[in-house]
């Protein structure tokens, strides 16, 4: 059992973990301080350099945690799918939420465009989503769809493109996408509505 200081030192990371992944789609990622993050999180600014070792850390360890959360989202989605159809439907379902300019999508946003600037962090968002690829490609391949790994790759791209673009008011709706991207999985049945 942890000690009184240590459980209480996991809640302030937590806290600041929480904070930051707040701060970041509210305000972006350079436009988050130390001070704001401590204001957010309720602890003054030597708490944040205590249990970090800098501003950056904590920002990229929000985002990631945020963003494994969507991918194991998908991931437990795709897991029941029970044909290439099935398994754009779970995608098309779990990005349904993300329109362009809600705090999730801005936060993926941040962090690419954060992951453009330290090659470290950029090559653990690329991991985090090469899995999840990988995994849907997987599937693709259990249930015969043509090109897996590409097309997996062509579906990921479409579902983050269609994120930026409802951001700016010219996104397809997830039918009208749905039924593209079944073209490429060979899945040609009309999918559901949403």
């Amino acid at each position: 059992m942890p000690s009184p200081a240590a459980a209480r030192g996991h809640e302030v990371r937590q806290r600041l973990l929480a904070a930051a992944a707040e701060l970041i789609p509210e305000l972006g990622w350079s436009a988050v301080s130390t001070r704001i993050l401590a204001d957010r999180a309720g602890v003054t600014p030597s708490v944040v350099h205590y249990h970090f070792t800098s501003l950056q850390l904590v920002l990229q360890e929000a985002a990631l945690a945020a963003m494994a959360g969507v991918v194991a989202e998908m991931d437990a989605a795709i897991d029941s799918a029970d044909s290439p159809g099935a398994l754009l439907d779970s995608a098309l379902a779990t990005a349904q939420p993300f329109t362009g300019s809600d705090p999730m999508t801005l936060l993926f946003v941040e962090a690419y465009l954060a992951g453009t600037r330290d090659a470290t962090f950029g090559e653990r968002i690329a991991q985090l989503l090469a899995d999840s690829r990988t995994r849907f490609a997987r599937r693709l391949a259990d249930h015969g769809a043509p090109d897996p790994d590409g097309t997996a790759a062509v579906v990921f791209a479409a579902l983050d493109g269609m994120a930026l673009h409802r951001g700016l008011g010219i996104g397809p709706g997830s039918a009208t996408a749905g039924a593209a991207m079944r073209r490429l999985i060979g899945d040609e049945r009309k999918g559901r509505s949403r």
